[in-house]
């Protein structure tokens, strides 16, 4: 008996919050519908590339005739040497990756969103020079796809307020 009273009154509290799905409505809802509005130009350098592509994929802004927002992006991707060994070699490196973006509405060109959004990892540097540059690539293709995750999640909230 009080067990059924207290998961009455928790459902009545639950009821009564102010939380929303974000993509309420599936594929039809706003959010959906405003992400796949968004236009993604091309964005300098190989992680441009990735970043964009993870973007697109995530957006599903792929063949859009007339998009009605355009997300510009600027990233800073810095490889720095860590750990210094005691024969003055690097034994860690950290890759870090930055994006500074701004949505904008086409229609009137006003910025919806202007934010920034980054991610780091580390890399231990190993005697052989093709396993660390393959870590450093790895690491890279990683990092495109959390700082893409990172924009769209903030985009969702934006366009979720905007409606």
């Amino acid at each position: 008996m009080i067990r059924a009273a207290a998961l009455a009154a928790a459902l009545a509290a639950l009821s009564g919050c102010s939380l929303q799905p974000m993509y309420a409505g599936g594929g039809n809802g706003a959010v959906a519908r405003g992400l796949a509005a968004v236009d993604v130009p091309p964005i300098e350098g190989r992680a441009g590339w990735l970043v964009r592509n993870a973007l697109q994929d995530r957006l599903g802004a792929a063949g859009e005739a007339n998009p009605r927002y355009r997300l510009d992006v600027r990233l800073d991707d810095r490889l720095e040497g860590l750990g210094v060994l005691s024969d003055d070699t690097i034994g860690r490196e950290r890759r870090t990756l930055r994006a500074r973006y701004q949505l904008v509405d086409t229609a009137d060109g006003s910025i919806l969103l202007d934010a920034t959004a980054g991610s780091d990892a580390g890399i231990d540097v190993v005697s052989s020079e093709y396993a660390t540059i393959a870590a450093e690539q790895t690491a890279l293709e990683n990092l495109a796809q959390e700082v893409a995750d990172r924009i769209v999640t903030q985009l969702s909230l934006t366009l979720r307020e905007a409606r």
